[in-house]
């Protein structure tokens, strides 16, 4: 038996929606992966919601500006580089934060602060060790999220443009 929220999801959106993505826009991403005050007042932003250029375009780059950093993520924690890793964080949190996306913008904020040997309340100091140890989990549990969050963004704009989620560039 399917679940109401794969049925919601197979059935498609009116031609339409009203202006600021409306009901639909909730009914198709779950809010525990994106902000939907975040993401919707995005939307607000696009001239022809059939069409969904204008914030099709800052996703694409998001996803494009993400996939990068985790290979810069991925190099200074090879190289135990804890500044960079911290830089690195506070760099996608705020990228994460535009989009709405934002288990991946709490994850990177708490990246920032292990890259400055501190626990995310910002007073309690850590080794470079325990630091280490806390960026790597991290940095696995971010990639997760990440992957859900484009998932789910992919999929709204594939059941809002008809197209696959390859732009034409």
């Amino acid at each position: 038996m399917s679940s109401p929220a794969s049925q919601a999801a197979s059935t498609s959106s009116p031609p339409s929606s009203p202006p600021g993505g409306g009901a639909d826009v909730g009914d198709s991403i779950n809010p525990e992966i994106i902000d939907m005050d975040i993401f919707s007042q995005l939307l607000e932003m696009d001239d022809d919601e059939d069409d969904r250029e204008f914030s099709r375009e800052i996703v694409w780059n998001y996803f494009d500006q993400a996939a990068a950093t985790f290979v810069k993520m991925d190099k200074a924690l090879e190289e135990k580089s804890l500044l960079e890793l911290s830089t690195l964080g506070h760099f996608l949190k705020g990228s994460s934060a535009a989009v709405g996306v934002s288990k991946v913008r709490d994850s990177c904020e708490n990246m920032q602060h292990y890259g400055k040997q501190v626990e995310p309340d910002g007073a309690t100091e850590i080794t470079e060790e325990v630091a280490l140890e806390k960026l790597t989990a991290t940095l696995k549990e971010v990639k997760v999220q990440y992957k859900e969050a484009e998932e789910a963004l992919r999929a709204f704009y594939k059941a809002h443009e008809g197209d696959d989620g390859d732009a034409d560039e």
